[in-house]
């Protein structure tokens, strides 16, 4: 079964919450799987490797006794974000544990692997893997993922460059497959754009840190409802890889983001002072501004579902 086929009647919404470093844990995965979008988290939120296994069997038990008590909501399947590159000690360990849970979905980033999809698909399970662009794209499908997930310009944590009419465009001159768009998608009518284009589903994950759910503290979450696009910038200066962050948490931290420090600054990599990635930096896509408020999950699906449907209608009426 394709990975869109098994996602029947499991949906309220065409959405993956998207996997987010500290700020998506499995709370918000199980309050947007029970909302009818499929959550996701990255298995490194889960600060202590052997806390992974229990934290994947309560979101099946709580998913499983939801779905029990309210038969006739969609549930929506859960995922887990795992690194593959050499850098991250705990990617086989990670993927021993999500195997032996069975979880119904792998997002792989920073490389794509034939093992990986073979052990998932060994269970039934599918692996969707993030690119930038068309050559990473090739390879991840040459590897046997069962979809792509376009990272375009706009989204929030490490992002591509490229417009998504241009990524989706060429993805799908080419690949007929499973196709998930990230970038910048913050409300219904994002979600609407994005199937116009040519994706099956939409990727969301900044608008959901702006909710009761999310573990991230309440200076990140005011700093969303304060900003907007504007204060978004494209830097490598974190990580070495670039994404998209917050310029006021730059300021915030002591530091001018129009003037950065030269990343191998001594002063930078080894004063206990320097900014801590995601903790202190904090990321953001470029829809920010829509964000004016922090409800529960429930709620804010809720809330797409109907602008999404009046997104609908002013198509039609056009």
């Amino acid at each position: 079964m394709s990975f869109i086929e098994s996602l029947r009647g499991k949906l309220a919404l065409p959405v993956i919450g998207a996997p987010m470093f500290i700020a998506s844990d499995p709370d918000l995965v199980i309050a947007q799987c029970k909302a009818g979008i499929i959550g996701t988290m990255p298995s490194l939120s889960v600060r202590a490797e052997e806390d992974l296994g229990p934290a994947l069997l309560r979101i099946r038990n709580e998913l499983n006794e939801f779905q029990s008590a309210h038969p006739e909501r969609p549930v929506a399947p859960y995922g887990v974000n795992i690194v593959v590159h050499q850098s991250n000690p705990r990617f086989e360990h990670d993927l021993d544990v999500c195997v032996q849970h069975r979880v119904p979905l792998i997002i792989t980033s920073l490389g794509a692997a034939r093992a990986v999809a073979d052990r998932v698909h060994s269970y039934g399970g599918h692996v969707l893997h993030d690119v930038i662009n068309l050559k990473h794209a090739r390879k991840a499908i040459a590897e046997g993922v069962d979809g792509i997930i376009a990272v375009c310009c706009g989204a929030g944590g490490h992002a591509g460059a490229l417009s998504p009419f241009a990524l989706v465009r060429e993805l799908r001159q080419e690949y007929a497959g499973p196709l998930i768009l990230a970038g910048a998608v913050s409300d219904g009518a994002g979600i609407l754009a994005a199937l116009a284009m040519g994706a099956d589903l939409a990727y969301m994950g900044t608008r959901f840190i702006a909710t009761a759910e999310s573990p991230s503290r309440q200076e990140y979450k005011q700093m969303l409802l304060e900003s907007a696009a504007d204060d978004i910038m494209y830097s490598n200066w974190l990580t070495g890889v670039y994404g998209n962050f917050l310029k006021p948490s730059f300021i915030k931290a002591g530091l001018d983001p129009h003037n950065l420090p030269p990343r191998h600054n001594s002063e930078v990599t080894v004063s206990s002072n320097k900014p801590k990635q995601w903790k202190d930096i904090w990321s953001a896509g470029q829809g920010v501004g829509v964000i004016k408020d922090v409800p529960t999950t429930a709620e804010l699906v809720s809330r797409i579902k109907d602008e999404f449907q009046a997104a609908r209608a002013r198509l039609a009426a056009f």
